[in-house]
Order: C-alpha cells, then structure tokens, then sequence
C-alpha cells in the first residue's frame, strides 16, 4: 500500500486525516466535472483542517492519498473500475487502475490507520433482496472495519428499512446529526426513525473514544448527515424519478454493482443536473463534518 507523505506525516504527528472514497470520483460524476468536483472535495476536508486522503488502486498498488496526475486518472481514464473489497486483490494482481467503494476505501483506510471517512450515500439492501439477495458489500464489510462513515444515509433507490434492520444486527451503530430521522440522500427524511442523535462532533469524537475503551471499536460506525436544506430534491419529483428509474433498470436488465450508477446517471437526465448539484453539496457537506470530526477526535 502507498500512502501519499502528506497523508503519511499528519498520521505520524496524530493530525486529523479523512479518506474519502473515488468511485464518486469515477462513476458517481460526469467527465470532466468529476475532476473539478473531487478537488473541490478535498478542499472541503482542508478548510475543516484535516488531510485528504482519497483512495484508489493505482497500476496495481493500492493509494491512501492521491497525487494529481493520480487524481487525474481516476476521474478520466475510461479504463478504471468499480473495486469493491472482493476485487481489490484481482486488480490489484492485474496492475490495473481501481476506484474504490464505500466498502474497500474502508478497508484499506482502516489498515492505514484512519479512523473517519467521508462519502456521498452509503450502500445497503436493494429493493428486490427478497428475490435477489442483493446487499451491498458496504454493510457486512463495517461489521469488521473501524472507521467512522459520514454519508448523507443510504440511496434513496435502495430500501432504507432493511438496510437499517441490517446494520442493526451486524452491530453497526448509527447516529443521526442533528437529526432524530434517517436521512435519504437526496431527502432529508427517509421516512425512518433514528434512536441515537449527535449534536456536535465532539459528541462524535467522545463515542470513537469509547469503542476504543470498550474494545468494540471493530465494528464500524455511522454518522447520518442530511442533505442541506437548499438541497434537498422536492419528494414527490423524487419518488416520480425513482420509479421512472427502477423500471428502466428492470428493462434494461441492469442488476448487481451497475444497479447505483444507472440510476444516477438516469437521476442526472430526468432532474436536468439538479441531482447532481444535490449530490456534489451533500458530499461536500459530509466532507467538511467528517473534518470536524477527525479534528475533535485528534484532538
């Protein structure tokens, strides 16, 4: 693994560090605004006062902090996949160039030695699990992980109640900032009751210290941030854009990891880019609170 040294001196000297993943990068975002917009992230962790520290595979090796001609190749060359936990070692053995998931930025941040994560949404159970199994690797790859995941919720187009009923069991903790409702990503309100609400980052930094006190720092933790009020998509153009969009995946037999990335890109066109404004200003909104956080906790 290749830690970047600006990465690798604010980790020797206990500085606040935050990961952040890059398939937002690579499959979240239209070229070349991706680009522009993950250093526009990056930024948002700097004026927090942490280190940035985004994570892909790059020519095989896996990167904890990108240079910019790294950065570069991830949000340009149509070469680079989708790298889930599952697939680092293939790519990994392959040389090739990787955007990491929730589930893998995770992984290889943990064996860093990085507590605190910043990302758009969170994966979970999609909504044909029944028939399906489909479940994002995110969740069971947290039961075993110890960062602190700041995301906006879970995808709207997943179903947000058996994902929580997921997290639950593989004793994943979930606490909503400032909010007593489980955000939605584009949507303020999933429609979901939370039990555990954190009202500033030092509140978030005291429980990090706690799993480390009680050895259940393991298991990883959520931190549910909801979209910004000026951001947040009118609901029923929403839910009319969702189903619009769950239909044309059904018909286009799109399944499995291609699932999230359609519906955003079909997002992006029925909403005319208003998605997309949504989802820059909730990462970079979960950016700088996971800042906040990492800095209360290196504190």
């Amino acid at each position: 693994m290749v830690i970047h040294p600006e990465v690798a001196d604010a980790l020797a000297e206990h500085r606040p560090v935050v990961a952040l993943e890059s398939t937002i990068i690579s499959h979240g975002l239209p070229r070349p605004e991706n680009l522009r917009i993950s250093r526009e992230i990056e930024a948002a962790v700097r004026a927090g006062g942490a280190v940035p520290a985004t994570v892909a595979v790059v020519d095989g090796e896996p990167h904890v902090g990108l240079g910019d001609e790294a950065l570069e190749r991830i949000a340009l060359d149509g070469s680079v996949v989708k790298a889930s936990v599952r697939d680092l070692a293939i790519v990994a053995a392959s040389g090739g160039l990787g955007a990491t998931t929730v589930a893998s930025t995770a992984h290889l941040a943990a064996q860093a030695g990085i507590r605190v994560f910043a990302t758009g949404g969170l994966g979970g159970v999609h909504r044909a699990a029944r028939d399906t199994w489909d479940e994002s690797a995110d969740l069971t790859t947290l039961s075993r992980t110890p960062v602190l995941v700041v995301c906006a919720g879970v995808k709207s187009i997943l179903d947000v109640g058996a994902t929580l009923e997921r997290l639950e069991t593989l004793n994943v903790g979930v606490l909503g900032y400032r909010t007593d409702r489980f955000p939605g990503f584009y949507l303020r309100d999933s429609g979901h009751a939370l039990y555990w609400t954190a009202p500033d980052p030092d509140y978030v930094a005291r429980v990090l210290h706690a799993q480390d006190a009680l050895a259940t720092a393991g298991y990883g933790l959520v931190l549910a941030n909801p979209i910004p009020p000026a951001d947040e998509l009118n609901r029923a153009r929403h839910d009319d854009v969702l189903a619009a969009g769950l239909a044309a995946a059904d018909r286009a037999g799109v399944r499995g990891k291609d699932v999230t990335p359609f519906l955003l890109d079909f997002f992006h066109r029925e909403t005319h880019g208003e998605s997309l404004r949504a989802n820059v200003a909730l990462v970079r909104a979960n950016a700088r609170l996971a800042a906040d956080v990492a800095s209360a906790y290196a504190a």
